[in-house]
């Protein structure tokens, strides 16, 4: 009998995601579904992202270099220099989507069986990374109560092993919007180097910072070999679907390894890096209107969950992502009550229950996590529907 193999058995299937036939189900009885529950920015791609794909003039669709388009990857240093970060082009690997990044990264520095410390609640997709490459996750809490600040190094202290090779951090964080700060990200720093680990830090969000500015793994000095970025534009420039995202380190034996995967899968898409070209031209400006849209959602939809009985939302610093806790016995229970059992004013609200995004079982049980990806209007009548729903909800604690 055929069988498929232990590995595809353990790859789990997206948190996110599998609320979507409840979703699509309540938009067939005709219910008004607001999406808050995945990171898909409403905000419109620049203009001149789009037109230069269209106005594409080449009579071959052809390979681009495994590394990426140069003239791509020397557009790359110059936005890194404007974020305070010094590469070279030949210290970018253009890979497609940040998932890449993040896959290359543990496939070319660990080892089936060494395992990777992160922070949780974290970006559910590294599980999946982690499994695909035979790497093992340790997870280490963070908490609620105090917006989810980087665990005690002593909580890293007690973790590490004779098989862990890096810790993964996402700042500012998704799911938690937590903006790690200079301090945290220096006692991160004396940590890797006391224990010989590499340093993952995915930066999808560095534009979107909100009580202070980004402090990357790459403005840490002394400790080049250690520090991998993994980035994208999908977020910043909300390209989601442009699948273009960038490898980006300074250690050589790291970049030779990762260039042997990159060749293997030929070369990342050439419409996105002409994409990614035109977006690194667009204003100095650019961000200035996005953040500040993202501010003012982010302002609404936390005074409002704190305003609800029972509801506790710490105020994120950064990406657009809230964590609440609400007063419920079952996080996947309730999202799923959302769809299947409630409207309110024939609405409903489509939430990511915070489980997902924790390693260590039992945990984010009382937990959900919102993307406000929406427009304050459609914000504020979400909110609506959720004030109505925790009301209503047969298993309220």
């Amino acid at each position: 009998m055929l069988a498929i193999s232990q590995r595809g058995i353990e790859m789990p299937a997206s948190p996110i995601r599998k609320l979507v036939p409840y979703a699509e189900a309540a938009k067939k009885k005709g219910i008004k579904v607001y999406h808050l529950n995945i990171g898909q920015p409403d905000i419109e791609t620049p203009k001149a992202i789009l037109d230069a794909v269209r106005n594409s003039d080449f009579k071959v669709l052809e390979y681009s270099h495994s590394a990426g388009n140069e003239s791509y990857r020397r557009k790359l240093v110059d936005y890194y220099k404007s974020v305070g970060i010094t590469v070279n082009h030949q210290q970018i690997i253009v890979t497609t989507g940040g998932s890449e990044a993040i896959q290359f990264g543990f496939m070319a520095c660990l080892d089936p069986g060494d395992e990777v410390i992160i922070p949780e609640p974290f970006y559910a997709n590294y599980n999946g990374f982690a499994v695909a490459a035979g790497v093992k996750v340790v997870p280490i809490t963070s908490r609620i109560e105090n917006g989810f600040a980087l665990p005690p190094i002593a909580d890293f202290e007690a973790r590490i092993t004779p098989r862990t090779k890096a810790i993964v951090i996402c700042n500012p964080n998704n799911p938690t919007g937590y903006l790690y700060s200079r301090e945290e990200m220096e006692q991160l720093k004396e940590l890797i180097l006391k224990h010989q680990l590499y340093l993952f830090s995915d930066e999808a969000y560095r534009e979107f910072c909100y009580s202070g500015e980004q402090v990357s793994a790459m403005h840490l000095t002394g400790v080049d070999e250690h520090v991998v970025i993994m980035d994208t534009i999908s977020k910043r420039y909300s390209a989601c679907g442009g699948r273009i995202g960038a490898f980006v380190t300074k250690n050589q034996q790291v970049l030779d390894a990762v260039m042997k995967f990159a060749q293997a899968r030929l070369s990342p898409p050439s419409f996105a890096q002409i994409a990614g070209e035109a977006a690194i031209d667009l204003p100095a400006d650019y961000f200035d209107t996005a953040k500040a849209e993202y501010r003012s959602r982010r302002d609404l939809i936390v005074k409002r969950l704190n305003a609800m009985e029972g509801v506790f939302c710490p105020n994120p610093g950064g990406a657009f992502y809230a964590m609440a806790k609400l007063p419920i016995d079952d996080a996947d229970q309730f999202c799923q009550w959302l769809l299947e059992d409630f409207s309110y004013e024939n609405q409903t609200v489509m939430l990511a229950p915070a489980t997902g995004f924790y390693g260590t079982p039992g945990l984010g049980k009382q937990e959900v996590r919102l993307a406000y990806v929406l427009n304050l209007s459609d914000i504020d009548k979400a909110m609506d529907c959720l004030e109505a729903a925790i009301r209503q909800y047969p298993g309220k604690k």
